[in-house]
């Protein structure tokens, strides 16, 4: 015969201050695993989103950033009829040059300057991230000193806004336009015609970089070998994802410790979860007795101590997801590899809840076995001349 429910729930609300501390801990250990797998989530989506399957980059052979590459346009009309890549509306292969440096803007609270990622891109470019599109102004013109920043960009910083000016290579910019990226980490970025940016940076006929679009999956895996293979391009060639994967190593570090720091933050969950449970049994030594005077068994006396502490960790876990909720949407931005930084927000999901409360349960299951086990092996006698 079980133990009803109830009894678990009324002796949670009659103890409802140590219900409340041991909760509370419970919560704050769910809240940073929340905000941890938030960051990577974020993270994970904004770099879904900026790549495309079917892209192909290419970089000088031994570059690892395209801020470092220097791609000659000699190797681009060698390498823009190769087959397998598809064709624009204007019929013309979809490959695009594109130029890339860092600038620096002030933030709008004053503190040092962030370096944002200068792209010089083609209208190539533009028409293969399908992801991209204008919110606010109009695209830059050809021969003209215009940009266009990612929506982010224009919401962090009060200098970026239409109208004003930025200042990079041999001048100052105006910025014409506002593109969103859908949470692309293309938002990061100013956007520039390519051939005014080269001529401003001094690379006349140097770029930094060709994208590619295959017309499949597998044309852009065969697209990567014959240019890795080709000697005489002597370029190095990858998936636009792959290459998104290693601007970000960064984020490994953080999401590590993160992680390391909620399993110690658990361990001493458990441990006040199975405090408080055995502070439980000590108190409710009288009324163990009574359940097995009335026919309750060993078995539903250890079910009964356990559920209750599922129970506390599982009002902790809910306490945790109310707690990182306020983290969702919020933008923050993680340094890359080519020396700039890539904005994303937190995304704290119904799933990523579940998982937090799915982990409050476990810890609280974990730390309450041994009182329940305690508890359910107490002779009848025993238990209620101790209580």
């Amino acid at each position: 015969m079980a133990i009803p429910l109830a009894y678990n729930l009324r002796n949670l609300v009659v103890r409802k201050t140590t219900t409340i501390m041991t909760a509370l801990g419970i919560g704050l250990t769910v809240a940073v695993l929340l905000a941890i797998l938030a960051l990577v989530n974020g993270l994970d989506t904004t770099l879904s989103v900026s790549s495309d399957p079917l892209h192909v980059l290419v970089m000088r052979k031994g570059s690892d950033s395209e801020l470092v590459s220097v791609f000659t346009r000699t190797q681009y009309q060698d390498l823009k009829f190769k087959p397998g890549i598809a064709s624009g509306h204007d019929g013309q292969p979809l490959a695009s040059l594109e130029v890339v440096t860092v600038m620096i803007l002030d933030n709008a609270d004053g503190s040092s300057g962030s370096n944002l990622t200068v792209r010089g891109i083609s209208p190539a470019g533009i028409e293969m991230r399908h992801n991209v599109h204008l919110v606010r102004g109009r695209w830059f013109q050809a021969g003209q000193r215009e940009v266009v920043v990612g929506q982010p960009v224009a919401d962090r910083f009060a200098a970026a806004q239409i109208g004003r000016k930025v200042h990079f290579g041999r001048g100052d910019w105006e910025i014409v336009g506002v593109f969103d990226a859908q949470g692309g980490s293309q938002g990061s970025e100013v956007w520039g015609e390519i051939f005014q940016v080269s001529s401003d940076l001094q690379r006349p006929e140097t770029v930094s970089s060709c994208l590619l679009n295959a017309t499949d999956a597998v044309a852009a895996q065969a697209l990567v070998a014959s240019l890795n293979d080709d000697q005489r391009l002597d370029v190095k060639a990858m998936l636009e994802k792959d290459y998104y994967d290693q601007q970000t190593t960064q984020a490994k570090p953080i999401q590590y410790t993160g992680l390391i720091v909620a399993v110690i933050m658990a361990v001493g969950s458990s441990f006040a979860a199975m405090n408080t449970m055995y502070a439980a049994v000590a108190r409710r030594s009288r009324e163990i007795g009574t359940l097995r005077v009335l026919g309750f068994s060993k078995g539903s006396i250890l079910a009964s101590f356990l559920i209750e502490s599922a129970l506390l960790a599982g009002i902790g876990g809910v306490l945790g997801c109310l707690l990182a909720a306020p983290l969702n949407g919020i933008t923050t931005s993680i340094g890359n590899s080519g020396f700039s930084e890539t904005a994303f927000a937190f995304r704290v999901t119904p799933s990523i809840m579940a998982v937090g409360v799915g982990f409050a349960i476990v810890m609280g299951s974990i730390g309450g076995l041994f009182p329940a086990r305690m508890a359910a092996r107490k002779q009848i006698l025993t238990a209620l001349r101790e209580g």
